[in-house]
């Protein structure tokens, strides 16, 4: 039977890093991005090299609940996946006491609350059928205080407690849980900046990580990977 993996914000950086592995693996794929001209793209890519396996996007902008829960609906017609990876995110730099206002509530309800809504819309499932695997991808700054990193901090700090919290709840249905902390990755938001591109690691480093996690022995888990360029943080 064909397995299924559903990755938010899929469509750019480590989310599509993600569905490439997955998808040359064999695995269906369902994913959501804010950009209808990202998903249509890899649409037609993932067809073009893949034609025996199933796609389904959506267009949904997650920092919206009813967003969350629309999408959610759309996949759950269709699918419970059998790989969950919360992956969406926005990073808006900034000290927590002069950012401009807004930015906590952007980035709460866009890298936290997402997942938080979109994993209780599949977990009973998930329970009855004992299995699943969810993965959060988290960050360096959920681990570290960096300056700068602000509200971003707080909300991938909170994304680390949330998913120790699925761990412990989860354990005893045969559901993995595994958080991700990435250091520096070179994805859009570093485009630009005089750092060479060699400083950073690969989308496709993160990919291979969550890869293997995934295959690790059924009686095993890996609960938290943390991934740092081999010269350390910026």
């Amino acid at each position: 039977m064909t397995k299924s993996i559903l990755v938010t914000g899929g469509t750019k950086g480590i989310g599509r890093a993600i569905i490439d592995r997955f998808a040359e693996e064999g695995f269906d794929v369902y994913t959501c991005a804010r950009s209808t001209e990202d998903l249509n793209a890899l649409e037609d890519e993932f067809r073009e090299k893949f034609p025996s396996q199933k796609i389904f996007t959506m267009k949904a902008d997650l920092s919206s609940k009813d967003e969350v829960f629309n999408f959610a609906s759309e996949v759950k017609r269709r699918v419970v996946p059998d790989v969950l990876i919360n992956n969406t995110g926005v990073f808006l730099p900034g000290a927590i006491h002069s950012e401009p206002e807004g930015n906590f509530e952007t980035m709460m309800q866009t890298n936290l609350y997402s997942a938080y809504y979109l994993t209780r819309a599949f977990t009973d499932e998930m329970i009855r059928r004992k299995s699943g695997y969810i993965f959060s991808i988290g960050s360096i700054a959920g681990l570290t205080a960096y300056a700068n990193g602000g509200s971003y901090a707080i909300s991938k700090w909170a994304m680390l407690g949330f998913t120790k919290c699925l761990r412990e709840e989860l354990k005893g249905f045969n559901i993995k849980v595994t958080s991700v902390l990435p250091g520096a990755t070179y994805t859009a938001s570093w485009e630009g900046v005089d750092i060479p591109v060699e400083r950073f690691m690969k989308i496709e480093d993160i990919a291979a990580y969550v890869w293997g996690a995934y295959n690790l022995p059924p009686f095993s888990v890996v609960e938290e990977i943390v991934i740092r360029p081999q010269l350390g943080d910026l």
